[in-house]
């Protein structure tokens, strides 16, 4: 058991009963389970020695077993109500599930929400139980005879391996993994509907996906839609409008954001806050081109990995030469550091740019900012001995750690990503180095006394990787910072360095980015925030508003000050009233209005009024100063 007991069944036990055997009430509660790293069914038998790990709907585990179980459901619905529908698959994810169907010439539309949601409820009701059977190729190449996809997907199988899992009258080609009953689903929800291209080629049929969530309990998802309708009020792409930070255009291209004035100067001082601290902790800045040859992308190991699904090479006019838009900084910086010769005594050596880098992602999975085509890193390699690696790799978490904390990400995890040692192909480099890099990795994880989890198969190709999972304010897991150790390409680009023994040896690289990119942080940051950014990082920390146009010479004193006590500030000069004025600085969030009219003026003073309708009364400007330092200095600490 995962306590570390270990507890005696008759062979053909099911992992229900050993669940009953612990107790009754816990028993109600288990929808899934695994045996020997294996999802299995709760009325599976077991009959070997093994493992066993029960789940409820509280574990992540647990929820999508209940979420790919809802799948069938939904497909049982749509099939029931609009007979003839080509069904195709339907995963669970991280939030609900989806199930992708060809409709044919039916159009679905929101209007067809209610009576689907109706049609599984019923269905659920029922309480049929989901169970598995095996069945031959042939046997399954007929029950799909008429449908294109399922038999694509079952050519692909191999006889033996092919299994069913039926409810109710509805059976669907599946691998397992179900709650025990339809009847535990007691509310359902459709979200949405999408296209989806079947496998995600655009030379594929369109299919219409289907988004939908369910729950054990009907106020569950009554809570998960009040949460989703704040989320859609947070949603960065609104915000982003509103705030005047960026945009798209079609004619630029899809996935490649254009930020305005504003959004500009929010990421000069994301880029400087990090720069600054960078500094402190020995980087030295680099930068390097948005393209390469070809050849620097097949040694480096991108191209063999990534070549196919990215931007293609370009053809110069000279024959066979041919550059690809840059993936990743990391080949430059090995470049970098194979211009000069180096010594132990010169290491580590810290490479750091803030690098824009392509990766042709599918249009239809292009979302705002979160999944662009071009974006830019907080890219950093740092070149060292294997005995520096311990000190660089903990060097680098206090960084992402200081950056978390001046932005006010208070809630994370730490998630160690190491190697599928069932899928070696996925990687490149020598066991021996994965071995050496996984293991100081997790040394490092340990001895900084983070919260973390292992995950495994969700190393990078050339190494294990610590990444940082971050809560928002509406709960939702983000991945944001990584640090990554790699053996692997210091050999493929034969980096060297001469030790104290006078013989040359082979530096560890360390590849770390505590935003990851500055699209998809600032998203993440403008939906946590609500656009509510830390004082220090707002585009205008105050908004002078005059009461009249007779108040506007004191006005731009009042700037003056503020600017040269290095606050930015600005003035609404136009002729609006004082009450459209603020109703307008709330909507544009600016943390502090300042308010002018004849007292102010008279007294040498200012009104002051602060983002959410709280007034601080009349100060005098070098309170007001003092307010906005102290408040800077509560969130962003020295490094």
């Amino acid at each position: 058991m995962p306590d570390g007991s270990v507890r005696s069944y008759e062979a053909d036990v099911t992992p229900m009963d050993v669940a009953k055997s612990i107790s009754e009430g816990f028993a109600r509660n288990v929808i899934s389970a695994k045996f020997n790293g294996t999802t299995i069914e709760t009325v599976t038998p077991l009959t070997t020695d093994g493992s066993l790990v029960l789940y409820t709907w509280n574990d992540s585990e647990g929820k999508t077993a209940f979420w790919h179980s809802s799948a069938h459901v939904l497909a049982q619905a749509i099939e029931e109500l609009y007979p003839g529908v080509k069904l195709t698959i339907g995963p669970a994810i991280e939030n609900g599930f989806y199930y992708d169907v060809d409709f044919g010439n039916i159009s679905i539309s929101e209007k067809d929400f209610k009576a689907i949601e109706d049609k599984m409820l019923e269905i659920a009701r029922g309480k049929h139980e989901f169970k598995m059977r095996s069945a031959t190729k042939a046997e399954a190449l007929q029950l799909y005879k008429g449908n294109p996809y399922k038999t694509e997907l079952i050519e692909n199988l191999e006889d033996g391996t092919i299994t069913f899992c039926d409810h109710a009258t509805f059976t669907d080609l599946c691998r397992g993994g179900h709650i025990p009953n339809t009847g535990i689903i007691k509310a359902a929800k459709v979200l949405s509907v999408a296209g989806a291209y079947w496998r995600g080629n655009e030379n594929n049929p369109q299919l219409t996906r289907v988004y939908g969530i369910s729950f054990p309990k009907q106020k569950e998802l009554t809570e998960y839609l009040e949460l989703l309708e704040e989320a859609k009020k947070r949603d960065h792409r609104k915000l982003g409008k509103e705030l005047e930070l960026f945009t798209f255009s079609q004619k630029v291209g899809q996935g490649l954001p254009l930020w305005l004035p504003k959004g500009a100067a929010l990421r000069e001082r994301l880029e400087n806050f990090l720069k600054a601290a960078q500094k402190k902790a020995g980087y030295e800045m680099v930068v390097t081109p948005h393209i390469g040859q070809k050849e620097l992308y097949v040694t480096s190991g991108h191209y063999a990995k990534y070549g196919a699904d990215s931007f293609q090479p370009i053809s110069t006019p000279k024959d066979g030469e041919e550059f690809l838009l840059k993936p990743m900084n990391c080949p430059h910086h090995c470049e970098i550091y194979n211009n000069s010769q180096w010594s132990y005594k010169d290491l580590p050596k810290r490479y750091a740019e803030f690098g824009t880098v392509y990766r042709y992602e599918q249009s239809g999975e292009l979302h705002g900012l979160t999944r662009v085509r071009g974006f830019t890193q907080d890219d950093a390699h740092l070149f060292c001995t294997p005995d520096q690696l311990d000190a660089e790799f903990k060097n680098v978490i206090d960084l992402v750690l200081y950056v978390f904390g001046s932005l006010g990400f208070e809630n994370f995890t730490a998630q160690v990503s190491l190697r599928d040692p069932e899928n070696p192909d996925k990687y490149i480099g020598s066991l021996e180095n994965w071995e050496k890099a996984e293991n100081a990795i997790m040394s490092a994880t340990i001895d900084k006394g983070l919260n973390y989890t292992v995950k495994t198969g969700e190393a990078a190709f050339y190494g294990p990787k610590l990444d940082f999972m971050v809560k928002d304010a509406l709960g939702r897991q983000w991945q944001l910072g990584t640090i990554q150790v790699d053996y692997n390409l210091p050999e493929r680009f034969n980096l060297t360095y001469k030790g104290s023994d006078n013989e040359l040896h082979r530096p560890v690289m360390i590849h770390r980015a505590p935003f990851g990119s500055m699209e998809r942080f600032i998203a993440i940051l403008l939906e946590h925030t609500a656009g509510n950014f830390p004082l220090w990082l707002m585009p205008t920390q105050a908004i002078i508003l005059s009461i009249s146009e007779k108040y506007e010479k004191y006005a731009e004193k009042v700037l003056n000050l503020l600017e040269n006590d290095e606050i930015r500030a600005l003035v609404d000069h136009r002729n609006e009233t004082i009450g459209k004025k603020i109703r307008e600085a709330e909507m544009q969030k600016h943390p502090y209005m300042i308010i002018i009219g004849e007292q102010e003026e008279k007294e040498n003073k200012i009104t002051v009024r602060q983002h959410g309708g709280e007034d601080l009364g009349m100060i005098s400007i070098e309170d007001f100063s003092k307010i906005i330092k102290t408040e800077i200095s509560k969130t962003l600490k020295s490094f």
